[in-house]
């Protein structure tokens, strides 16, 4: 094969890449924008603690429905017209939430988004796993976590940049988003579909030129035969029992992990960031400039994580990441509850607990929910997991504006700090290292646990 060949080829499979991970950044954009609009749409929607609490937590309800429905219409019409479906949600939300003229609109669009981040969350990794190489999997799929850090930076900069441009500027931060949709959806017009989807619908000849254009050294026949048999193995493990021995201990493991996640806190600073720093007595520059820095943190502590998960392994992060949180959340509190440290304390703490949660929790967590379910459950055990990340994000992201509004934030901080201790134990005790061992050997060491 030809060098100019390969070029072609690798061009072609980061290009597609690229374009589905889109999604994962459209995922980050449209979760972050909100923090900077938060005190401007309370105003403009004379919302009470409770109303601010389901204006921003509408979306992750539309998460949850878009995550667990996502598959069965992406294994029907297909990856790529699913993610179509995706980026014009993406867009008609950016459209409805910047131009709503009431809550009612404004919760429904915000909803709409939630659906096509639930959506894309489900499909872009899919999707990019599966038109990649097996040797540049975990590279490629990867990136969608990048975008997703990526999106958040990039609303985070979006915000910081629109908010001196009127009484109205909110509008402007959630229109902003319609732009990256609209190149989301043109994009998706110039890559292949997924071979493992035209061979799940008998495509077999066409799967087999787009294994042959994407992945030229391999062997397209045999690639496709692992496909049948995977989907195979697929069939037979829909009717294996998830709450039943011996599988039911791994699944409520899952779900932990996902709740642990959250209550960390992590959406209550990527939400409210600005207004938490606002009520310590910054002026509404330096509350998103600040915001900005929480962005770029979690970013350059992103990419950190993806260059060590694989030498300091995802258990090891993961603990390491939880006394790391723990002692940052602790001190935020000491600190808001004692002015005298001066509001900088707050945004020293605050990037602490960033880059402790971007270099564990935040690269680590997703790949623990891939990879510690036995293969016959991997897949339902994986979207169980995610299902409880999105619960309790939606719970949390609720819950802050109201208890906060009669607690204050501190004691809210001192919660999240006991719980990410308590999530310290939960880890050392339950959790299986995967570092460096194959899925059936992981399957093996966390049955026998």
């Amino acid at each position: 094969m030809s060098v100019e060949t390969k070029s072609i080829s690798k061009k072609t499979l980061y290009l597609t890449s690229f374009t589905a991970a889109l999604g994962g950044l459209l995922f980050g954009f449209d979760t972050a924008v909100i923090s900077g609009a938060t005190n401007a749409i309370t105003k403009y929607f004379t919302l009470d603690d409770t109303m601010l609490g389901w204006a921003v937590s509408s979306a992750l309800i539309g998460c949850l429905i878009g995550s667990i429905t996502a598959g069965k219409p992406g294994d029907i019409f297909g990856r790529r017209a699913m993610l179509k479906v995706m980026a014009l949600l993406f867009f008609f939300s950016a459209l409805g939430t910047g131009l709503a003229g009431n809550l009612t609109l404004f919760v429904m669009a915000r909803f709409v988004g939630g659906l096509a981040i639930g959506g894309a969350s489900v499909l872009s990794p899919m999707y990019i796993s599966e038109i990649a190489p097996p040797k540049l999997r975990g590279r490629l799929v990867a990136t969608s976590q990048l975008a997703i850090v990526t999106g958040i930076l990039v609303a985070f900069f979006s915000n910081y940049l629109l908010m001196d441009t009127g009484e109205n500027n909110w509008r402007y931060m959630f229109l902003a988003g319609a732009v990256p949709a609209v190149l989301f959806f043109i994009l998706l017009f110039f890559i292949d579909q997924s071979p493992r989807w035209l061979v799940m619908v008998g495509k077999k000849e066409e799967a087999r030129k787009i294994i042959a254009k994407l992945n030229p050294d391999s062997n397209a026949d045999e690639t496709i035969n692992d496909i049948e048999r995977s989907i195979g193995d697929e069939k037979v493990s829909k009717s294996v029992k998830l709450f039943k021995k011996p599988y039911s201990r791994l699944v409520w493991i899952g779900v932990a992990v996902g709740m642990f996640n959250q209550f960390t806190g992590i959406n209550t600073i990527m939400y409210y960031a600005p207004k938490i720093f606002q009520s310590a007595g910054f002026s509404d520059s330096a509350a998103f400039l600040q915001t900005v820095l929480v962005g770029i943190t979690n970013l350059v502590f992103t990419l950190i994580a993806m260059t060590v998960i694989d030498k300091l392994g995802r258990k090891f992060l993961l603990m390491m990441g939880s006394i790391g949180m723990a002692i940052f959340l602790g001190l935020f509190s000491y600190a808001y509850m004692n002015e005298a440290f001066g509001g900088y304390a707050l945004l020293i703490c605050v990037i602490g607990f960033i880059a402790f949660f971007a270099a564990s929790q935040g690269a680590v967590i997703w790949v623990i929910l891939s990879e510690m379910f036995p293969n016959i459950i991997r897949a339902r055990g994986s979207s169980i997991g995610s299902f409880s990340h999105w619960v309790f994000n939606a719970l949390i992201s609720f819950l802050f504006p109201v208890i906060s509004g009669k607690i204050g934030v501190a004691p809210i901080f001192i919660f999240y700090a006991v719980a990410t201790i308590i999530g310290y134990f939960f880890f050392r005790k339950y959790l299986v290292e995967t570092k460096g061992i194959s899925l059936e050997e992981i399957e093996k060491a966390s049955l026998k646990q």
